[in-house]
């Protein structure tokens, strides 16, 4: 087992490895079909094991799950699906016994229709003290059967939902997800207080979904593309609502990861502020397409976007809403954008797999932080869930077109061989999604036993990163390269090439090789889609 990573200190977030665990589908620890904190508390070995420095838990209150967890009824209560608060208590304390930290998911913006507040707003009716907790407009038109303005959805579909009595309520997702009126003190008092009862229980850290969403202009006017400022994307209020909260964070050593979509550079920093948020998100980096230009140029404006505020960067190949690295890197189109997502995409998974290996080794070894999907680690593709089995809002909402998430959601493959890939108990049920049936060499233990396997290579990188001087935060100085690669220094002598052009490239002089992405040619010289670590 691997030992605490005793040289962190109170900084330990500017370059920590966090582990992003969809509890869902990590472990199944009872065999019911849904991973749960049983599964992953038995699973911890395997995670200290990899050398990850924290754990990003996406929801796990009590929710209806109509939107994976992000449809929160109770921010204090474990849904029973995963286990208890107690359980919850004791996954946090073992873990910080490996020397991994906790961050757990808050969800600001909106809440579960089946929220306490939300159905005492519906009990109460219009005028009442409940409903400002929330946007509730008379409509337009003569009977008021028109929405109360045109704003668009952050999933298709409308963002008004008209209740019995007449009234609409707004909701950016879906009409199970109303959006809180963060103008009411009580709102911001409940979320303070959400805080404080996790960072009393030890947790390091928070990530806050939807991050530049919660304020919304009072005069809920109309959107209207292009026009500034937008009605309800990173309003001006939303920072003194962050400055209150990274007091409360200050007071527990606690950190802060904001998801942040925003592309004005400049407004993005203002998140980072240091009275403001730890770090935020690093989307572009995510949708890049495998271009070393559009690569190198997307590097270096997040490191200047980072730089006046003194953040550190965070790098992202790929998280739970997210087609996974190894297919989309397999496709004509290796970027990420969700109004492009379409079934039936040709993929070729063994050049996906090349690339992905190899923008590993570029991602961890950039400076800042770096955020691993559970399962990247072992190279799994998207798997192609059948329409009747899909889950996600986002493809009902679509009316069938947009394949959702779940093809990234998929549970994982942990015995080859094994009922359920040994996700659940060999007697248990099937797991909530269907696993792919080619899934065995993906299994954790058979890639346990391969030193050429994906999670061999992110635990040697892990482990390198954590103990050759240099990487981590710090300072990228970029090299002369030929036309398709990419060639930088970090500290202590550290280079790291990342070949994305057609032919071999030749590698600089150096004393070590410590580590590749794939086999050289013979000659020495660094193959396409590879990338290797050097020491000068």
């Amino acid at each position: 087992m691997a030992a605490p990573h005793s040289h962190r200190t109170d900084d330990w977030w500017r370059d920590a490895v966090i582990y992003q665990v969809y509890p869902r589908s990590f472990a199944d620890g009872d065999g019911d079909g849904t991973g749960d904190l049983a599964g992953v508390r038995a699973r911890l070995p395997y995670l200290a094991e990899l050398g990850v420095d924290a754990v990003w838990f996406t929801p796990w209150y009590l929710s209806p799950l109509v939107d994976g967890g992000y449809d929160v009824a109770d921010y204090r209560t474990i849904d029973p699906a995963f286990g208890t608060l107690a359980e919850a208590e004791k996954l946090i304390a073992e873990a910080r016994e490996l020397g991994i930290r906790v961050i757990v998911d808050i969800v600001p913006n909106h809440v579960s229709d089946q929220h306490a507040w939300f159905r005492a707003a519906l009990a109460a009716g219009p005028g009442s003290p409940e409903r400002e907790l929330f946007h509730f407009r008379p409509g337009h038109g003569e009977n008021g059967e028109l929405p109360p303005n045109t704003w668009p959805s952050q999933f298709s579909g409308p963002t008004w939902t008209r209740v019995e009595d007449g009234e609409w309520y707004l909701h950016l997702f879906t009409p199970e997800q109303p959006d809180l009126n963060w103008d009411h003190p009580a709102v911001r008092r409940e979320h303070e207080d959400v805080l404080r009862f996790w960072f009393e229980r030890g947790v390091a850290g928070v990530r806050i979904d939807s991050a530049a969403l919660l304020a919304k202009h009072p005069a809920l006017a109309d959107f209207v593309e292009g026009v500034d400022p937008h009605p309800y994307i990173d309003q001006d209020e939303l920072h003194d609502i962050y400055r209150a909260w990274r007091a409360i964070a200050d007071e527990y050593g606690a950190v802060f990861v904001g998801e942040v979509w925003l592309p004005d550079s400049e407004r993005f920093a203002r998140y980072l502020r240091p009275d403001e948020l730890h770090t935020a998100f690093n989307f572009n980096f995510l949708s890049c397409p495998w271009e070393a230009d559009r690569l190198r140029r997307t590097i270096d404006d997040t490191l200047a976007e980072h730089a006046p505020v003194g953040a550190p960067a965070t790098w992202v190949l790929c998280n739970h809403d997210v087609t996974r690295t190894v297919t989309r890197y397999g496709r004509a189109d290796t970027g990420f954008d969700f109004a492009t997502k379409t079934f039936g995409t040709p993929t070729d998974l063994a050049l996906g797999t090349r690339r992905a290996r190899a923008a590993a080794l570029l991602t961890l070894a950039l400076p800042g932080s770096v955020y691993v999907y559970q399962g990247e680690e072992l190279g799994l593709p998207e798997a192609e869930v059948p329409p009747d089995r899909i889950e996600d809002p986002m493809h009902a909402r679509s009316g069938g077109t947009d394949p959702g998430r779940d093809g990234c959601r998929v549970p994982l493959p942990w015995t080859a061989g094994a009922p359920w890939y040994g996700f659940g108990s060999d007697a248990g049920s099937q797991p909530w999604l269907p696993q792919p049936r080619d899934w065995d060499d993906y299994a954790v233990d058979r890639q346990q036993t391969d030193p050429g396997s994906m999670l061999a290579l992110y635990r040697e990188a892990l482990r390198l990163r954590r103990s050759v001087a240099g990487f981590g935060d710090g300072p990228l100085t970029w090299l002369p390269a030929a036309e398709g690669v990419l060639a930088f220094a970090r500290g202590e002598g550290l280079l790291c090439l990342v070949n994305l052009s057609a032919t071999p490239a030749e590698l600089p002089a150096h004393q070590q090789l410590l580590l590749a992405s794939g086999h050289l040619a013979a000659d020495g010289r660094l193959p396409a889609d590879t990338a290797v670590w050097l020491q000068t």
